[in-house]
């Protein structure tokens, strides 16, 4: 769609017309009068006069340069589809725990027994797919914590780096505290004005090593505004072998700290989940989606582009235009003139 960003500009199209009606009648007002006794022969002057003036090119390609000056002056713009512009999301940190106990195959996935750690990637790896427009950082955390990807758009390298985890890389404990006051560090140096700062920490245990206690650290995450969301992932019952034969069930969470995960959450105005198997895990991170939902693109916004520069170029090419003809024209006067003086 064509419109004009300025349209009111269009009024001073007559401007010209009323500036030469205006300056004939002061120059017809102080010019001498000239005594004929008819007027009878200035007839076929009048008309020749208008006459040429109507066929002169110069009148009309003035009359034209000024109407592209005029619409030029009004900013003609093309007003493009509508489109939907995204919005910036929150910041939003996954602490995944690579300690040894998440070695233990208590989880299916796709029919089959697999590792905590296993399901852990599958089911994280969707809910990251899911974060369009989030900043996602991954820290990987056992005896120690570290930073495995820092905040970024770039979704891809995140599940490409959690999908290279194995357990063991950070070591056999677990340092929860550690790993909060990690994200904690990370977060407060990025701005305000980006978004909600939310963590999301998946553990199978109790805090068993590091500097940082998980609550001292629950309350730092609270004073920077650090929402965390904790996991507690692991089945509540299994089967094992017995060593006099026979089979038997155990609690292969039993090392799990729900309470300090719980006290955590509450802390930072977070949540605590228990996954004890792949479909309660998934169920999980579908209703952090809902706690926690991506910013929806906002609708409304037309590209906008102008074109007054075509106008405004054409102008200033037929005002030159006239400018070099006459004085071509001039110079061929004046070599005219010397050419007649020398004749004679």
């Amino acid at each position: 769609m064509w419109s004009l960003a300025w349209p009111w500009v269009l009024i001073a199209l007559p401007l010209p017309l009323i500036f030469r009606y205006l300056l004939s009648e002061a120059r017809g007002l102080s010019e001498a009068g000239l005594r004929v006794p008819s007027i009878d022969s200035f007839s076929t002057l009048k008309d020749r006069s208008g006459t040429e003036q109507l066929f002169n090119w110069r009148f009309w390609v003035a009359t034209l340069a000024w109407l592209l000056l005029v619409l030029a002056a009004a900013r003609p713009e093309r007003i493009g589809e509508e489109l939907d512009v995204p919005v910036a999301g929150r910041n939003l940190m996954l602490a995944v725990d690579l300690s040894g106990s998440m070695d233990q195959k208590d989880f299916e996935l796709a029919g089959r027994r697999v590792d905590r750690l296993t399901a852990t990637k599958a089911v994280a790896s969707d809910f990251i797919d899911r974060r369009e427009g989030d900043r996602i950082g991954l820290i990987l955390f056992g005896e120690r914590a570290y930073l495995q990807v820092p905040l970024t758009l770039d979704r891809e390298t995140v599940n490409v780096l959690l999908m290279e985890a194995f357990i063991g890389l950070a070591g056999e404990k677990t340092a929860i505290g550690d790993a909060i006051t990690l994200a904690v560090r990370r977060i407060h140096e990025q701005k305000k004005e980006e978004g909600d700062q939310v963590l999301v920490l998946l553990t199978d245990g109790a805090n068993t090593a590091g500097e940082v206690q998980p609550v001292k650290a629950a309350e730092l995450a609270q004073q920077v505004g650090l929402r965390i969301y904790t996991i507690g992932i692991g089945a509540e019952q299994l089967e094992v072998s017995s060593l006099i034969g026979g089979r038997r069930r155990i609690n292969p969470s039993a090392d799990l700290d729900e309470d300090t995960l719980t006290r955590i959450a509450d802390l930072t105005g977070g949540r605590y989940f228990r996954a004890t198997d792949t479909a309660s895990l998934q169920g999980i991170y579908k209703l952090v989606d809902e706690l926690e939902p991506v910013e929806e693109p906002e609708s409304g916004f037309r590209p906008v582009k102008s074109y007054f520069y075509y106008p405004l170029g054409a102008a200033v090419l037929m005002v030159a235009l006239m400018g070099l003809v006459s004085l071509l024209q001039r110079f061929a006067l004046q070599r005219a003139g010397e050419v007649q003086t020398s004749a004679s």
